[in-house]
Parts: structure tokens; C-alpha cells; sequence
């Protein structure tokens, strides 16, 4: 049976973990040929060798740091060595930046910028022209439900950065439609993979009900079936799309004051 991903090409950055993970395995299952990227080199050839025995599936392996400013340059012109051309593109590489804004170094936030933002718009704007070319292409920015709300004290950037990833989402996919091209910027909540090990607050969330945590697959493979459906804004999960709902129907300093009151369960500052 031809699957709908056979003979077409997925990137998914950050895709040593979590969510990447993830979506390397919801893709696969799919059809899709994968390269990974990510910076644990021994993560990904796991990964990639999963994957290829599962679901049959050939799998590219491209170590990457995207905090590097020449970082995404050089992982296009590896792929255009190896004759890949992407045909669905996964930008979901990131990390947080725990502590108040003034408690951090600028490097720091910088190279914080320099993937969740940056790193964003370049390696779509690089990989967006193949696209085009072959009238089809998809492009998934994992942005999070923290962009649609106030933000908060603690990872002061965060909110900010997945707010950019959505409207730039949805100006990309009103831009790029007519070329058969969807872009979707999918707005996961809670979602337990390590990422709160890294930032050191797993104490804090762990004191969170259960119900308010999303499985990585559940997210993966609504964001897919979202960007395939041409949906410019997805948020994963029930639960999530209420919250979303409330807040734009409630007044902002009503929503502020109660992300406030709340912001010490899942930040540290």
C-alpha cells in the first residue's frame, strides 16, 4: 500500500527527544523519508536506526547545533550535498532559559534567540524555494500555548519567541497557500518530555494535575493531521484549546492576573 508520505522527504530539527522524537516516528509511520537533526549525534542514530527497522523507512543523520550562527547554512548545504530536497519541514528544536531576565548572561539569551527565533525563519526561508518549485510543500513550527497568553515572571523570552513562531506562521501560510504549500504553527500545552528536567523545574510542574499534561505522540500527530488540513494555528489537546478559547474571550488583565497568581507551579525565577 502507497502511504501518503512514500517518495517525499521530512526535516525535523530537535528530533534527538521529546516532541521531535515524536514527530520523527508519527512522520515515519507515514511513509516519509527523515533526516534528524539535533546536537546528540547518539540520540539521533539510535533514533534514525528505530525507525528505519519499524517502519522501513531510509533515515539521514545530520548533527546540528542551531545556536550557532552559521548553523543552519551549513546544515542546508549538507543536505543539498547528499541531494535531499525537503518536502515537509518540522521546526521544532528549542530549550528555556530558566531564571529572571536580568539573572541571565546575554549570551544565553542570545543563543536562546538564535534558535527559537532565528533558526526558525532562516531554515524556512532557505528550504521554503524547493518548495515552491515542486508546488507542494508543509511546514510545521512548534510554537506553544504560551504564545497565545500574557506571559510571565521566569523564561521571560519564551512567550515572546512562540508568539513571533505563530504570527509568523500564519503570514507565511496566507503567503504560500496558492503554491500548494500548508504552514502550521502548532500551540502545544504541558507535555511531558524532558524539557523541564533541562530548565530545572520539574519540582514545580510535577505539582500539577495529570489531566493537564499532553502525551509528544497525541501532539505530533495532531499538528500533522492539522498542517495537512491546512490549519495555520493548531493547539494539541482539548484541555488546551479551552484555555486558548478563555483567554481570548476573557479581558486580558483578567487573564494576566490569573497567569500570575499561577506562574510560580511552572516557573522559576
Amino acid at each position: 500500500m502507497i502511504k501518503e508520505g512514500s517518495g517525499r522527504t521530512a526535516l525535523v530539527t530537535g528530533a534527538s527527544a521529546g516532541i521531535g522524537s515524536a514527530f520523527a516516528h508519527v512522520l515515519a509511520e507515514r511513509g516519509y523519508q527523515l533526516i534528524l537533526t539535533a546536537r546528540r549525534r547518539e540520540r539521533l542514530e539510535v533514533l534514525a536506526e528505530q525507525l528505519s527497522a519499524q517502519y522501513a523507512v531510509r533515515t539521514h543523520v545530520v548533527e546540528t547545533d542551531l545556536a550557532a550562527a552559521d548553523a543552519t547554512e551549513r546544515l542546508v548545504g549538507s543536505l543539498a550535498q547528499k541531494s535531499l530536497a525537503v518536502d515537509l519541514l518540522v521546526n521544532n528544536a528549542g530549550f528555556g532559559v530558566p531564571g529572571s531576565y536580568a539573572s541571565t548572561t546575554w549570551p544565553q539569551q542570545q543563543a536562546f534567540l538564535q534558535v527559537l527565533v532565528v533558526a526558525v525563519a532562516e531554515l524556512t526561508h532557505r528550504l521554503l524555494p524547493g518548495m515552491i518549485d515542486r508546488n507542494w510543500g508543509r511546514i510545521i513550527n512548534v510554537a506553544s500555548l504560551a504564545g497565545l497568553l500574557p506571559g510571565v515572571a521566569g523564561h521571560t523570552l519564551y512567550a515572546a519567541s512562540k508568539s513571533f513562531v505563530i504570527s509568523f506562521s500564519e503570514s507565511l501560510a496566507l503567503e504560500t497557500a496558492p503554491r500548494g504549500i500548508h504552514v502550521t504553527a502548532s500551540c502545544p500545552g504541558f507535555t511531558l518530555t524532558e524539557f523541564h528536567d533541562v530548565t530545572g523545574t520539574r519540582e514545580q510542574v510535577s505539582q500539577m494535575p495529570a489531566f493537564m499534561w499532553s502525551d509528544a505522540t497525541m501532539v505530533a500527530r495532531e499538528s500533522y493531521q492539522a498542517v495537512m488540513a491546512g490549519v495555520p494555528v493548531y493547539v494539541p489537546g482539548q484541555l488546551n484549546r479551552r484555555v486558548a478559547g478563555l483567554s481570548r474571550l476573557l479581558p486580558r488583565r483578567v487573564v494576566w492576573g490569573l497567569m500570575q497568581r499561577n506562574a510560580s507551579k511552572f516557573r522559576r525565577v
